[in-house]
């Protein structure tokens, strides 16, 4: 048995899922252990993923949308799914998922292109209603009086409302019913005004048809492209408004697909109109029941303000969050409850990278890994490319003047040059060495032949042979070597065939954050393999002409050989600097140790005390609250991982004393200078049953400090009741 050091064991971030692994299309690699990164989230296990919403954030270029996409692309090619999607941005007067749409054999509706009749037979009574009252939410929120809804009902009865410009007529001269035609004319004022912004303004065309001029239900994608209206529009809402009742009504009912998509691009500006936010959530509700899958896509969580439409973010099970500031990543972190290793990555994660959380536990950082023809299909950015492709050929042109121009250098520099380059004269010893620029990389058949060994089920002599082969290599080569290193893959791809997935995990983690490519020795033959989330570049210029005066070919192993050995030594060195800095913060958590932490809330004005408080041995920790019942409380509850603890008030009785409420959960840990969170939420005295109670999130350190985990501001500490 080898022990390795500790500079093999080094990994910047923890691994809080290491043996989890999800069904379905490659997506990418995990940049902690350098795995493929799998997920359908409709083949995972309902008990890991109970829904199948998804979350997309990213600020500009951060590549969410590339990486939604390529998820759309290969779920339609591979398990036969469809999509709808609402875009609403894009280049050149086009939605930037066209292009994707068209290769799939698609169908972009391109906004006043089309009519959507929203009083449609196709759909029920109630829909329609339905459907009519979001148009009108959309443009005169206020005009929806009960009076108003009243006459509306009526209205939708008359045999002339088949179309919209029935309806505004049934509104404006209604027939007798139990209510006088007076009255009703003048409930139904406000409604006919609103919907004649559909029928006679500037959003006539949108609905105001006299057929359904609905689209087809067994596409593998259609895209609702609504780029070329104005961002501000209320024609977005009311449209998006149809396409929901359209996708919840006809094409959920007709579509025979496995399992259906509707992606909402730039969803902020759907989530934030009362006109349809209703509309999503029940859709997000219900989604399991339907077999549909909510991908919103959008900037940042900010956009939606801090009321409903937030919530709704809570909703998606799978988020996947790519570059953005710092103030946002913390809010990111507070809303989704991300560790704050994982939050503070997010500011420095590169184009195609992201944070992933699937389900209640697992979060990993994956770089999502495309294809030349997905980046070609995926494209955002043409623009900029052009712009940074003529700067190329400026620059270009400006190189060629300038080697146009008479050289300047003296003779002593040229003839140092040469000496510097110049190859040695050969030598009786030189017989038999290397002449090519590089030694050609050999396949060890060692690696190979303890891989076979675990494939074929020879799991003991699978790990001898790896074991024998790296200790061979260690002592020939040196512990950092690249031969000695190839080996972690070896054990690693044996531990995964063996069933130990863990010091899989563990290994591969090793090899990664040394910088070295995993599997290196192997060559695979996946599709998705040569880019690394980046679009097509520019294409190499051509190399110059061969001189034909033949050039003697200059031995340059020797050099190789020279900067190899001062990269693994600078290698060495590195790490080992790396292993001290962690030595040291270990001993600075160890000094500032205090193991407790207690602060003064105030929530829904109750004055609410809190603590941690970490267990003798580190290896627990309890998290509690004390409140006095002279505050009032009528709801509390504390919520940590998976754990919770609430109560409620009831009168006091007779002669019955009043207690204070205290509650406290006790939570495992892993390493005790580590922070933990509790989210506390109180109902104060006009709190009412069945109403969402104000909380506030803690991160508490065991320094004796605490921040709130929303607005990242220290909160004071304070001696605590329940210590």
């Amino acid at each position: 048995m080898i022990r390795l050091p500790s500079s093999h064991a080094a990994i910047t971030a923890p691994l809080v899922a290491s043996s989890t692994r999800f069904p379905g299309i490659f997506v990418g690699r995990s940049l902690l252990d350098g795995r493929p990164f799998h997920l359908s989230p409709v083949l995972t296990d309902h008990r890991v993923l109970p829904s199948t919403n998804s979350l997309a954030l990213g600020g500009l270029g951060s590549g969410k949308s590339t990486t939604a996409k390529t998820r759309a692309r290969r779920e339609i090619l591979e398990h036969g799914h469809q999509y709808v999607v609402i875009d609403s941005f894009g280049e050149d007067d086009a939605g930037e998922w066209a292009p994707l749409v068209r290769s799939l054999g698609g169908q972009v509706i391109e906004a006043g292109m089309f009519t959507l009749n929203p009083v449609s037979g196709l759909f029920p009574r109630e829909v329609r209603e339905q459907l009519v009252r979001s148009l009108i939410a959309a443009v005169e929120p206020a005009a929806l009086t009960h009076q108003a809804t009243h006459a509306l009902q009526h209205a939708l009865n008359h045999p002339k409302a088949t179309s919209l410009n029935g309806l505004v007529d049934a509104l404006v001269l209604p027939e007798e019913g139990r209510w006088p035609v007076e009255k009703l004319t003048e409930w139904g004022e406000g409604a006919a005004i609103a919907l004649s912004r559909y029928t006679e303004g500037s959003l006539r065309g949108l609905f105001d048809g006299d057929t359904a001029s609905l689209p087809e239900t067994d596409l593998p994608i259609i895209s609702f492209d609504f780029s070329r209206l104005d961002r501000n529009s209320p024609a977005i809402p009311s449209l998006m408004a149809a396409v929901a009742c359209w996708a919840e009504h006809v094409w959920l009912r007709q579509s025979t697909a496995t399992h259906r998509h509707l992606v909402l691009e730039e969803a902020w500006q759907i989530l934030l109109s009362p006109a349809t936010s209703e509309l999503i959530q029940r859709l997000l509700k219900n989604s399991r029941k339907a077999g549909l899958s909510l991908d919103v896509v959008m900037h940042t969580l900010s956009d939606l303000g801090t009321g409903p439409a937030q919530d709704l973010a809570r909703l998606c099970e799978v988020a996947h969050i790519g570059r953005l500031g710092p103030e946002e990543a913390a809010l990111v972190g507070a809303v989704l409850s991300l560790p704050q290793w994982a939050i503070d990555k997010i500011p420095a994660l590169d184009p195609g990278q992201a944070v992933w959380k699937v389900g209640p536990d697992y979060v990993d950082i994956v770089q999502t890994v495309i294809s030349e023809e997905e980046a070609r299909l995926t494209d955002t950015s043409s623009r900029r490319r052009k712009a940074q492709q003529a700067l190329a050929v400026a620059v270009e042109q400006d190189t060629a003047a300038e080697a146009a121009a008479p050289a300047v250098d003296s003779d002593e520099d040229q003839d140092l040059a040469d000496d510097l380059f110049a190859k040695p004269e050969p030598s009786p010893c030189d017989e038999g060495e290397w002449d090519w620029e590089m030694p050609p990389n050999v396949i060890d058949s060692r690696h190979l032949a303890a891989i076979a060994a675990a494939r074929e089920g020879r799991y003991g002599e699978a790990a001898d042979l790896a074991a024998l082969g790296e200790r061979e290599d260690i002592t020939a080569h040196g512990i950092n070597s690249v031969e000695a290193l190839s080996w972690l893959s070896t054990r690693a791809t044996v531990a995964e065939l063996c069933g130990n997935l863990d010091q899989a995990v563990q290994l591969r983690a090793t090899v990664a954050r040394m910088g070295k490519d995993v599997e290196w020795f192997e060559q695979t033959d996946d599709s998705t393999s040569p880019q690394w989330h980046r679009g097509p570049l520019p294409a190499a210029p051509e190399p110059p002409a061969d001189d034909t005066s033949e050039k003697p070919r200059r031995r340059t192993w020797p050099y190789v050989a020279a900067i190899a050995a001062l990269a693994l030594a600078g290698g060495v060195v590195w790490q080992n600097a790396e292993d001290d800095k962690r030595a040291q913060k270990r001993q600075e958590q160890a000094a500032a140790y205090k193991g407790v932490s207690a602060t003064d809330l105030v929530i829904d004005g109750v004055q609410t005390e809190a603590r941690a408080k970490w267990s003798k041995d580190g290896q627990s920790v309890i998290l509690a609250v004390w409140i006095d019942m002279e505050e009032n409380p009528r709801f509390v509850r504390i919520d940590s991982a998976d754990q919770t603890a609430q109560e409620k008030t009831a009168p006091l009785k007779s002669g019955e004393i009043p207690m204070p409420i205290r509650l406290e959960i006790e939570l495992p840990v892993k390493d005790r200078y580590e922070p933990v969170r509790m989210s506390v939420a109180v109902g104060g005295p006009t709190w009412e049953e069945g109403a969402r109670a104000p909380r506030r999130t803690i991160e508490f350190r065991p320094d004796r400090t605490a921040i709130d985990a929303e607005t990242g501001k220290p909160l004071k500490q304070r001696e605590a009741r329940l210590l």
